[in-house]
């Protein structure tokens, strides 16, 4: 018999591949300031692109509550139906304000994203979690890399315009949106409907012996009715019970809301949590930046109007060299705990002089070679975050942190983006632009360079500074006892 949580999962990947399946993505700038849209680089740099930056904070948040609210699917259909709307407008809108609404619409897609990656956990079991996550990102990865791949080979073989790949793309976002509907309508969500059902007693047990204590949930220490025994004493012999509960009325929310937020409040109190979390913010801030502005730093080197571009093979490339570096984490044996913060710094250099070399040496094929570089080092890295950061989480903790974690990156990339991009702004050009998100991230290596030196002149001095029992050295301590076997008995 064909376990429960196989047809879902199959449904998803279908979905997921689809709507990842994009010819035209590499090709975006190149089809903007082309014949069919006829914009001018600044146009697309700074008024443009910016849209969706703004878009996506405003939407965050709200798509977040609403995921969990409405139990994802209608969230994963509307992801689909946002993406029919983009590519629709790609391909007929045309002026500045429309294209402006179509990076509205591709914000609202972006801000969906997470019902797709939150839905596996309402539909299987914990024990399932790791699978479903590994499927669920890696079909992501294979249908962006096929999208690719298709985009550069109709390009470079077939000559075909690119217009119709977003035709092809438009076709893609639809299977995604037609087969979203055939998903199973899940019983609970993670906050706001939970029907956690019989739960074996021996795996909580388990799951809270390996959390930190300040990592706890804060329902499981507040709600008396979840009185879940990590004592084998205080339990039933098979299973623990917990009644359903679902959040519908106002109070209710304000009452989710309140515990969400001091979830946040015990999270970060760790150290180690907060560190990683630190870095996924930064470093994902100035990821988006790059990436959204490769391909118009690449325009300004090499105008794909002069000659041919590779900007899918160079796209390809870097998410399968991502995805090996990512699945390579796995076998690596460090103690991160130890050497996290200098890791972070090293690679953070990397990235540094990868953004680097594609601003100041104006050769394509350098910039491609950078590029690669570039995202396949942060792909390493976020992986390495996401493992860290999960390993001290429940799973419920895990999409909140990694929620907020998004949100704080989108924000300061929206700063980013008014100040630097924008054209109400500075509105630099896109030279300037690389330059300073390569001092960012060397920033950001100064900074997790000096946590790791710090950390290191800590733990050295702790390792050479004799320890005292009762005001004396613990050395001085030992060397005073006596055995009981040389003691006499003095009037």
């Amino acid at each position: 018999m064909a376990e429960a949580w196989v047809f879902p999962m199959c449904v998803l990947c279908l979905c997921g591949f689809f709507t990842n399946m994009r010819p035209s993505e590499p090709f975006i700038t190149a089809y903007l300031v082309g014949p069919d849209k006829n914009f001018t680089q600044k146009e697309v740099f700074n008024e443009i692109f910016p849209v969706w930056t703004y878009s996506y904070l405003a939407l965050l948040l709200p798509v977040f509550l609403a995921t969990d609210f409405l139990r994802y699917k209608p969230v994963i259909i509307l992801q689909g139906a946002s993406l029919i709307i983009t590519y629709l407008m790609l391909m007929y809108a045309q002026g500045l304000m429309a294209t402006q609404f179509m990076e509205f619409f591709y914000g609202v897609s972006t801000a969906t994203e997470i019902a797709y990656y939150s839905y596996i956990y309402s539909v299987v079991d914990s024990a399932q979690y790791q699978r479903g996550t590994s499927y669920c990102r890696s079909i992501t990865l294979v249908g962006y890399t096929v999208g690719s791949v298709t985009g550069q080979v109709l390009v470079s073989l077939a000559q075909m315009p690119l217009f119709y790949l977003n035709a092809i793309t438009l076709t893609s976002a639809t299977l995604a949106f037609v087969t979203s509907w055939f998903l199973p309508m899940p019983n609970k969500s993670l906050f706001f409907h939970q029907a956690l059902g019989c739960v074996d007693k021996k795996e909580l047990t388990v799951k809270a012996a390996k959390l930190p204590p300040r990592v706890l949930s804060m329902a499981s220490l507040e709600d008396p009715e979840s009185k879940v025994p990590l004592n084998a004493e205080d339990s039933p012999p098979a299973a623990q019970c917990v009644n359903e509960r679902q959040v519908g009325s106002g109070g209710g929310f304000l009452e989710v809301l309140r515990m969400l937020w001091l979830d946040l409040l015990q999270c970060y109190s760790f150290w180690p949590l907060l560190c990683w979390s630190a870095w996924w913010a930064l470093a994902t801030c100035g990821y988006f930046q790059v990436i959204n502005y490769a391909q118009a730093l690449w325009e300004e080197v090499l105008p794909s109007q002069d000659s041919d571009i590779y900007n899918g093979c160079v796209e390809a490339i870097s998410t399968l060299l991502g995805a090996v570096a990512a699945f390579g984490v796995g076998y690596v044996k460090i103690s991160w705990e130890d050497w996290g913060e200098l890791v972070l710094c090293s690679f953070s250099v990397v990235i540094a002089v990868a953004v680097y070399i594609m601003d100041t040496v104006r050769n394509i094929w350098v910039c491609y070679v950078s590029y690669v570089v570039f995202r396949s080092t942060y792909m390493l890295l976020i992986t390495i975050a996401t493992y860290q950061i999960g390993a001290n989480l429940s799973m419920e903790r895990y999409a909140l942190v990694f929620g907020v974690n998004t949100f704080a990156a989108v924000a300061l990339q929206t700063l980013i983006t008014v100040i630097v991009v924008d054209s109400s702004g500075l509105g630099l050009d896109i030279f300037t632009q690389f330059l300073i998100y390569a001092i960012y991230f060397a920033m950001i290596a100064a900074v997790f360079l000096a946590a790791g030196l710090y950390k290191f002149v800590v733990r050295w001095r702790r390792s050479h500074t004799p320890q005292t029992v009762g005001g004396i050295t613990k050395s001085e301590f030992s060397a005073n006892q006596v055995s009981p076997n040389d003691c006499s008995y003095h009037q």
